[in-house]
């Protein structure tokens, strides 16, 4: 039996954010069907979860019942749900799927209009034992006599268990916690004070380039990574270049793991692993394999605690120029397809940076003093005025995340190259349509404390 200690997603949204869909939810609108609330631009749902009993995101005028034996309730907001005089809780159903594809009924215990907002109504759905053991995102949706709603998601349990493999899902699991600085929402930060001048020095009228998609010159376009259990044996490293600045081994890099740029990559080659059960990154930058894969040398080596907050000792690098971890700032197509969502910051590069970094990052590779280049670590904001609703939906979720997380300047390269992971699904025409973004399009959140030495 589901306890009421399971969790499920809270969406801290104020009553006034409801009201107006322009600050991040939208306000569903009227049609014969019941709509379910979501985020807006995602299928994540606006939902109250029991334990705590929040009163946000809507004001209630009564305490809300969510019964007294030990279920798991989730309140949804509707609408299109209202009773008619004289009918029972019958005409409406709800029912969950989870990551398998597995089909859970739900039983809907009330429907109540939610006081200071007629347009809308709670629903309360209580999880059954089917549940019992399921964990992650469920989708969930609702019909009134017999008329299906939209569907929306809600995180059940423990948190979602990553696929294994060569570019595997992580269905919707985010790496490091919620406050990590790469999870850091700043749509509403204020522009550092320098922002023209260092736009400018990356390119104002240069267009943002996808680096990343499905295959460019015979291997596939991005920075891959691979998944791994607990279980993946761990092989020696050999660094070649910045051992003093590299974690030592062994990692758990599997002998056939995805080299950047293809086996006869000639660039970065990076090479990124995720340690699914003990929620670990592995990461080696210019890395080759040796032995038939039995160890493998590197110019260096970084690993992170993806439960943790913790930064590199300053001043040293990483598996990217700017001692930051790659992996979260890539554009991943489970995101862009599966949830339909970005919840965290984007990695990009510029051709000439400043010698220094800000928070973050840890480490400069520059020898130029000026002010109005950028340090490593500066996080660029697309602005809340750019218009998004032409792009095909895949781009428009990857704007909607360069709005609201920005993106985070790591290493050395081509002006406004975004990074992300190759994927055959990718639709590269598409991805294509992010060069119209101009440099004048985003300003720079301002800086914290900016280190030279």
């Amino acid at each position: 039996m589901l306890r009421l200690s399971v969790a499920v997603l809270v969406c801290l949204a104020s009553c006034a954010v409801v009201h107006h869909s322009a600050s991040g939810v939208v306000r569903a609108q009227t049609q014969a069907a019941p709509v379910l609330v979501a985020v807006e631009g995602t299928e994540r749902a606006v939902a109250l979860e029991p334990v705590t009993r929040l009163r946000e995101p809507f004001p209630f005028s009564q305490p809300i019942n969510f019964g007294a034996d030990a279920r798991t309730r989730v309140m949804l907001f509707a609408r299109g749900v209202e009773l008619l005089p004289g009918e029972s809780l019958s005409v409406v159903s709800a029912d969950a799927e989870d990551a398998d594809g597995g089909r859970h009924q739900l039983s809907v215990e009330r429907v109540d209009r939610v006081p200071g907002f007629d347009w809308m109504c709670s629903v309360v759905v209580r999880l059954g034992d089917s549940l019992a053991g399921v964990s992650g995102d469920l989708l969930v949706g609702i019909s009134v006599r017999g008329v299906a709603s939209n569907r929306v998601r809600i995180s059940l349990g423990a948190e979602a268990r990553p696929d294994l493999g060569a570019g595997a899902s992580l269905h919707g699991r985010l790496p490091f916690p919620s406050d990590n600085a790469w999870n850091q929402d700043i749509s509403a930060a204020p522009v550092d004070p320098n922002s023209a001048n260092l736009i400018a020095s990356i390119g104002a009228d240069t267009g943002l380039h996808p680096d990343f998609g499905t295959t460019w010159n015979g291997a596939p376009n991005g920075i891959p990574y691979v998944v791994v259990s607990g279980a993946q044996a761990r092989v020696q490293i050999t660094f070649t270049d910045y051992g003093d600045e590299s974690d030592p081994g062994p990692y758990p890099v599997p002998a056939n793991a995805p080299v950047e740029g293809g086996p006869q990559g000639t660039g970065d080659r990076h090479v990124i692993v995720i340690d699914r059960d003990n929620w670990k990154l592995y990461e080696l930058f210019y890395a080759f394999p040796e032995s038939g894969g039995t160890g493998w040398r590197a110019a260096s080596g970084a690993v992170f605690d993806l439960n943790s907050n913790a930064l590199r000792p300053a001043g040293w690098t990483s598996a990217d120029a700017a001692g930051l971890p790659v992996f979260p700032g890539l554009v991943r197509y489970d995101e862009v397809e599966e949830v339909k969502e970005i919840r965290h910051a984007l990695r990009f590069t510029a051709r000439r940076t400043r010698r220094a970094y800000v928070h973050p990052a840890r480490h400069f590779a520059s020898s130029d003093t000026s002010p109005n280049l950028p340090p490593m670590g500066m996080r660029v904001r697309l602005k809340a005025s750019f218009d998004i609703s032409g792009y095909p939906p895949h781009v428009q979720v990857i704007l909607r995340a360069m709005k609201k997380y920005g993106m985070i300047l790591a290493d050395n390269g081509s002006d406004w190259y975004v990074s992300g992971a190759p994927d055959p699904r990718w639709d590269d025409d598409v991805l294509r349509t992010l060069r119209t973004v101009r440099g004048s399009d985003f300003e720079v959140v301002r800086m914290g404390t900016i280190v030279t030495q």
